[in-house]
């Protein structure tokens, strides 16, 4: 032996020098350039959520505190929705901020899932929960016509409120009046307590009518809330226009613009003459009970078995049979300010003109006044807003 290592000795040795030198110094260079892109990544986003009220809160008001808003950042996402999933709609602003576009129901949970982005794209979330108020006061509308209703061309959906509103806007916002085929309806307000829709003209023949009232925590007066959630559709059927004229005592029922009847009347006498004017049936009474101490007539008159009577105003205006009259229709205003038809007592003869007349009427249909000796009936006495024009009844 010559003391020489052999030649694959030395080589194997290189080899593994120049692997570990390779291996070595490219890892580390690597190991140092993922570290950064790394910590870039995962860097906190700078965007920041907050949501008005604050987490847990109770008692929350329905209107006015609930806002969502993004600083260093913009809002890319939020829902908001009670415990059944009801979702209230509501917009972004700016992408800073977010209202709800309607107030919120009394007592209620809520929830609230929010998102925002900063200008690098990323993403920061925030979610809460509050309560809205549980009021101590209420109030509800009563309304005409009733849901599944089929009622005639001048027939307003009409609500009478169980409390003054102070806060007309606020309660009008929550109810919507929609028609089929559409056509601009408006709201007017009679009172405090009181609001019709109706269109400019009378309704379409076949018009369909939904109406949403959405009343559940609007806040109608200082401390009392609406509670009432509901959905109210209607159908109007046939035209029909009734013509009363008071010189000629005669009425002229039109149905669908053609002329189907004449039929001798009486309207008021002196001294207690019948509205003119567009009224509207507001209710149908095969017999009713008329005492004149009801409408301010003292003892003059008490009939307790009126037949065929139809409302026309809440001052106690209406059309109904008479079998009292005797030569009086078609000659002479003889009534308190009602407008008598010829009936026979108990209302049995289906042939007599005011059997004939309630036969053929509807709740809805319109009852046109003239030629009398007294004023215009007031817009808010009955459902008489046909009265107003449209400019006045938008005011």
């Amino acid at each position: 032996m010559n003391g020489r290592r052999p030649i694959s000795t030395v080589l194997l040795g290189a080899a593994l020098f120049l692997v570990t030198a390779c291996g070595g110094g490219g890892g580390s260079g690597d190991d140092k350039g993922n570290s950064g892109q790394a910590a870039e990544a995962n860097k906190e986003s700078q965007a920041v959520v907050a949501v008005a009220p604050k987490d847990g809160a109770d008692g929350v008001a329905t209107s006015g505190a609930l806002k969502v808003t993004a600083d260093k950042g913009k809002l890319t996402e939020v829902k908001v929705a009670d415990t059944k999933g009801n979702e209230v709609q509501g917009a972004i602003t700016g992408g800073r901020s977010w209202t709800p576009a309607r107030h919120l129901a009394a007592s209620t949970e809520y929830k609230v899932h929010a998102v925002a982005k900063d200008k690098e794209g990323r993403e920061s979330a925030k979610d809460s929960t509050f309560t809205t108020l549980t009021p101590k006061n209420t109030f509800i509308g009563t309304f005409t016509p009733e849901d599944g209703s089929k009622v005639g061309v001048g027939m307003p959906f009409s609500i009478r409120f169980s409390r003054g509103i102070t806060h007309p806007e606020d309660v009008e916002k929550a109810i919507s009046v929609k028609a089929e085929p559409s056509v601009p309806v408006e709201g007017h307000w009679f009172g405090n307590d009181r609001i019709d829709f109706r269109p400019e003209k009378y309704w379409a023949t076949g018009t369909k009518i939904t109406v949403k009232m959405d009343l559940d925590g609007v806040e109608g007066r200082p401390g009392v809330y609406g509670k009432q959630v509901k959905t109210v559709k209607f159908t109007v059927g046939r035209s029909q226009v009734s013509t009363v004229d008071a010189k000629t005592h005669m009425m002229t029922v039109k149905r669908d613009g053609k002329t189907v009847k004449k039929i001798p009347i009486t309207t008021g006498k002196p001294g207690y003459e019948t509205w003119n004017g567009t009224m509207v049936i507001s209710e149908r009474l095969r017999v009713t009970r008329m005492n004149g101490e009801t409408v301010g007539y003292g003892g003059e008159y008490d009939i307790k078995d009126v037949p065929h009577a139809q409302r026309l105003t809440d001052s106690g205006t209406f059309i109904h049979g008479n079998y009292w009259g005797g030569g009086t229709f078609g000659n002479v205003n003889s009534s308190h300010g009602c407008i008598g038809l010829r009936d026979v007592r108990g209302g049995y003869d289906k042939k007599v003109p005011a059997a004939w007349f309630f036969d053929h009427s509807m709740t809805g249909d319109v009852v046109v006044v003239k030629n009398t000796h007294d004023k215009t009936v007031d817009a808010g006495n009955g459902l008489s807003g046909w009265n107003m024009s449209w400019a006045d009844w938008k005011k």
